[in-house]
């Protein structure tokens, strides 16, 4: 029986007793318990959730908590100015349930007002690249479909930090300190992100007081408060001061969407992601790409299998940006993309000898990213997969006025050629980088996501292949090697270090050119996985080493 049977028969003794072993080559152990887990980026987001499993709170009550509290320790990378979305794993039913909300563009904000405004290209900043954010419309949804807990007090951890304070950590200190030009460039976030005119130290506490009472605004008054009441007039008027689009009614009018998830069979695995706007589809169609070929008999560290995966990215990401766009106001031929005929048509052009560098995107006809990535698991069983994000570090840079974060930046992912589906249009809603997943097979269910941009779909699909290629666990699969391949065109690839030497020789030999990164790239996104075992009962989490974050378990009532 191989490593991959072993994981595919179920995670009780067999798949244990070789991951725990002395001989391994991942760091750190999966986090078991059979109470519930929240993983997420930074370990007192983590801990916020692990509180709130333990006050009686669901796996969405969790999410959602330890999501807000990211807002105040992890800043740049998400908050209520950007987009959300999730999907949830019901342990009684089976039922898995998607929803996303992500905003759409202000009704102004026409191809012609941009064009007036001198714009031949989407702004990557300011605030002409901001949309209406979706992340406290999808989290009050979630709460009154899945919460058990009452709704102010999911918000208490990130209102106690905000307020009190918190040591800030060493990844997030790096990223704070790259987004100095962009911090310094707004007078209000120069006053709330900067200490005399700097970048938080590693361990120096740091408090954003407006923050505290903007969440509070939103316990106390729900997504109203955001979308209808002195948020929404604080974003319009900060839009107004800035020359932007927006107006009472792109807030007032929005709602975030239940939509029902995309999936693969992925060697009997099923996998989920979400539907366009999104990314997801790419990660689903690389893997019916990589089902053509034997990876599991070839190894985790064969030249053959990274070549496969590698054109496989390139031939699926071509697709990806030629088509996909909002499906409400452009025809995505999403079933084509996921067709097995038309995964080995497109599987025919990669040849296992040489790397092609001009890969174009093909004829999927229809059948007749900063970012923070969290999961949590309850005692019952119950997932959520969530993800949630300003897009680039600090988004466009705005800071609304008064309310301690910044919008962000995703109408920078519009295209503004009138040819493309994905052109800017009003109400559209932009495409977009970030994607949860989910796979299962028989008694097992996992919630996983990798953060990072354009790196999420390949990640997810290497991630999937990790364990169901070669056997890793949930904390392998998340620590292994990847590549990234961030433009599209070309045959370069970001790689880390810990790919083997004589593994990266063979791909150069084969066309691919390399730019080696660290031992754990942040490039290659941090990521989080919860897993299910239904047969037993058990609860499983991981974390990545490429982000500070930790799987924390819900404490036992041992007092």
């Amino acid at each position: 029986m191989t490593r991959r049977d072993v994981f595919a028969v179920g995670i009780g003794g067999a798949l244990a007793s070789w991951a725990s072993g002395e001989e391994r080559s991942q760091a750190r152990s999966m986090v078991i318990s059979r109470r519930g887990i929240a993983a997420t980026s930074q370990a007192l987001a983590s801990q916020a959730g692990a509180q709130v499993l333990r006050r009686g709170g669901s796996a969405m009550d969790a999410a959602i908590a330890a999501n807000a509290t990211l807002q105040v320790v992890e800043p740049m990378s998400c908050g209520m100015g950007g987009d959300l979305f999730a999907i949830h794993w019901n342990a009684k039913t089976g039922a898995v349930t998607g929803i996303n909300a992500s905003g759409w563009a202000p009704k102004a904000m026409t191809l012609a007002a941009l064009q007036a405004k001198g714009r031949k290209s989407m702004p990557g900043l300011g605030i002409l690249s901001a949309t209406v954010p979706g992340c406290v419309d999808g989290w009050e949804k979630l709460h009154r479909k899945f919460g058990k807990l009452k709704w102010a007090e999911v918000f208490q951890p990130a209102v106690y930090y905000a307020k009190t304070g918190y040591p800030v950590t060493e990844i997030i200190h790096e990223h704070w300190q790259g987004a100095l030009e962009k911090l310094r460039s707004d007078e209000g976030a120069r006053r709330v992100f900067l200490i005399d005119g700097r970048a938080p130290r590693v361990g120096e506490v740091y408090r954003n007081p407006d923050m505290a009472r903007t969440l509070e605004l939103v316990a106390q008054g729900g997504a109203d408060a955001f979308y209808r009441g002195p948020v929404a007039q604080a974003i319009v008027k900060t839009s107004q001061r800035h020359g932007g689009l927006f107006d009472l009614s792109d807030l007032a009018e929005f709602s975030s969407e239940w939509i029902e998830t995309i999936t693969t069979d992925y060697r009997g695995w099923k996998v989920h992601e979400l539907p366009p706007n999104g990314q997801g589809i790419a990660a689903l169609m690389m893997l019916n790409l990589m089902e053509r070929f034997p990876l599991g008999e070839w190894g985790a560290n064969s030249p053959d299998t990274w070549h496969v995966k590698m054109e496989a990215q390139k031939l699926a990401y071509q697709d990806l940006h030629r088509y996909v766009a909002d499906p409400r106001q452009a025809q995505v031929p999403a079933a084509g993309m996921l067709s097995k005929k038309y995964a080995a048509q497109r599987a025919a052009l990669i040849d296992k000898a040489k790397a092609k560098c001009d890969v174009a995107p093909g004829n999927p006809l229809p059948h007749q990213g900063d970012t923070i990535y969290l999961s949590t698991i309850d005692a019952e069983g119950n997932i959520a997969s969530l993800i949630q994000s300003v897009y680039q570090s600090f988004g466009s840079g705005v800071l609304v006025e008064g309310m301690g974060f910044h919008l962000h930046n995703r109408g920078a992912l519009f295209t503004m050629d009138p040819q493309h589906p994905n052109v800017v249009a009003p109400r559209k809603r932009p495409f977009h980088t970030i994607i949860p997943a989910f796979m299962e097979k028989g008694g097992l269910h996992i919630g996983f996501g990798i953060m990072g941009g354009s790196n999420q779909a390949q990640a997810h699909a290497q991630f999937v292949s990790n364990i169901v290629d070669h056997g890793l666990n949930l904390q392998g699969a998340l620590e292994a090697p990847r590549f990234t391949k961030l433009q599209p065109g070309g045959c370069d690839f970001m790689i880390e270090n810990r790919a083997p030497a004589g593994l990266r020789a063979a791909l150069t030999a084969r066309g691919h050119k390399l730019d080696v990164r660290a031992d754990y790239s942040s490039t290659m996104g941090g990521g989080q996985a919860v897993m299910r075992d239904t047969r037993s009962g058990v609860n499983y989490a991981g974390s990545s080493p490429r982000k500070d974050g930790a799987a924390t378990p819900e404490p036992d009532p041992y007092f």
